[in-house]
């Protein structure tokens, strides 16, 4: 009992970043119909971010997870929303994903160019601290992990339901035609929603680089994924992602325990394939097509 506690603490931990990734999928697709498939570099590039604040500026942590931050906004979402996304989108979603696939392998070289293809140690935000509850080691950083990701789901969901600019948001995603009638600025709605996907990779990448270092590689395991975990839980809803993200992280961990560490990758393949044959909307999507 106490072991399959702490493997599903470290599971919902695991996965609760994830989840941040996979929201971030959601988000984009609703608003300008873009999948981005450097979403897995995204939520890399940030840690090279504060580790450049840390080494090269001499800034704290916490004002080099600041620096990082406004840095993340700037080339990953005002950037890559004019330089990448608008001149793609009129061509058609085949070209935009071309695109996104060859930006993310563009920042994973230029990383492992400029800052080395040596793992980098990143600092903790969160005590090391581990705890023995009922038996089971449980671990802060797992727990502050988890909290700190629930919190930036539910306060994005918060933000979209109960603010005006958050329904505003909603509207332009559903029909951008009507919203734009109706007085809302569509293309600075979009913008936000790049904008949030930034900080929400921001957020991942300062949560999870502590566990798995900061290197070039870790976009591309992650950015699968939380594309996996957004297709499971329903592409079009974020309840559906986080589901999805949470999923995928507790099996993730109860396979690599139970079955076998060297097949614990392909576990996420076999629930992706098992949901499309079942349910293609996903656990939590709904089967309309898109208005937009």
């Amino acid at each position: 009992m106490a072991e399959l506690l702490q493997i599903l603490i470290s599971g919902l931990a695991a996965g609760s970043i994830y989840a941040l990734a996979a929201v971030g999928f959601t988000l984009l697709w609703q608003a300008s119909q873009t999948i981005n498939f450097a979403q897995g570099e995204f939520v890399m590039l940030p840690a090279f971010f504060v580790l450049i604040g840390m080494t090269v500026f001499g800034l704290p942590l916490w004002l080099s997870i600041f620096l990082g931050l406004g840095l993340a906004l700037l080339i990953l979402g005002v950037a890559f929303k004019r330089l990448i996304v608008e001149p793609m989108l009129p061509h058609g979603t085949l070209p935009l994903v071309i695109a996104t696939i060859a930006l993310g392998l563009l920042m994973k070289e230029s990383v492992k160019e400029f800052y080395g293809a040596t793992a980098q140690p990143f600092p903790p935000i969160f005590p090391q601290t581990v705890y023995h509850i009922a038996g089971a080691s449980v671990s802060v950083q797992d727990i502050c992990n988890l909290i700190v990701s629930m919190l930036a789901i539910g306060g994005l969901q918060l933000f979209l339901s109960r603010t005006r600019t958050g329904r505003c948001m909603q509207a332009s995603a559903q029909n951008p035609g009507v919203a734009e009638i109706l007085g809302v600025n569509v293309k600075r709605m979009v913008l936000y929603t790049f904008l949030i996907n930034a900080a929400l990779a921001t957020i991942a990448s300062v949560l999870i680089s502590p566990i798995y270092l900061a290197k070039f590689s870790n976009g591309e395991t992650l950015g699968l994924v939380a594309f996996i975990a957004a297709i499971v839980g329903g592409f079009n809803q974020i309840r559906g992602a986080l589901v999805g993200g949470l999923l995928i992280g507790v099996i993730d961990n109860f396979s690599a325990v139970y079955i076998s560490a060297q097949y614990r990758s392909a576990m996420p393949l076999i629930l992706l394939i098992i949901i499309i044959l079942l349910r293609p909307q996903g656990l939590l999507g709904t089967p309309e097509g898109r208005t937009v």
